[in-house]
């Protein structure tokens, strides 16, 4: 019975490659798999693949941070080894430590933060809007063949016909 199935194997790994073989898994629960380097039925070489196959399979439920930084880095090939779980246990143990400097040093710093933002800072001035710099209002409201305008408003200018006496001369 070895024959036949040694046959049928042998035709699955000639036209569909190899398997995926199992690399390991994070504290998520996520599995890790690589494909190895392989050549096709037609000649062409393939290079090798490496997977993930996430808890949470649908991409709308994806979350940053749910691969660890050491996966990725695997997944992208930075790294030649997979990484080993006290690997990435004794990295967040030192990103949590990292975040608590950081913490402590922001909390020290923003007293003189705040001193510097002052003294760079004045206060705002009121101002009067009371025209365009441009054009000085003097409060006529009669129409006038030049437009004017203020900050608020916007008034065109009014079209006069001409005399009916230039015209005839």
């Amino acid at each position: 019975m070895s024959g036949p199935w040694r046959f049928v194997r042998a035709l699955r790994l000639h036209l569909l490659g190899p398997e995926k073989q199992p690399m390991g898994s994070d504290q998520f629960g996520n599995k890790y798999y690589i494909i190895p380097k392989h050549q096709t039925w037609a000649g062409q070489t393939i290079r090798e693949r490496r997977l993930v196959e996430a808890v949470k399979r649908e991409e709308h439920m994806y979350e940053m941070g749910d691969v660890p930084p050491e996966w990725d880095a695997w997944l992208r090939k930075r790294r030649q080894d997979p990484p080993t779980m006290e690997e990435i246990l004794k990295n967040e143990i030192s990103r949590e430590e990292i975040k608590l400097k950081v913490a402590a040093a922001s909390e020290k710093d923003s007293p003189l933060q705040t001193q510097e933002y002052e003294a760079l800072v004045d206060e705002p001035v009121q101002t009067q809007i009371k025209g365009h710099a441009s054009s000085p209002y003097y409060g006529k409201n009669e129409p006038s063949p030049d437009p004017s305008s203020t900050a608020k408003t916007f008034q065109p200018g009014s079209w006069i016909p001409p005399d009916s006496r230039s015209r005839n001369k």
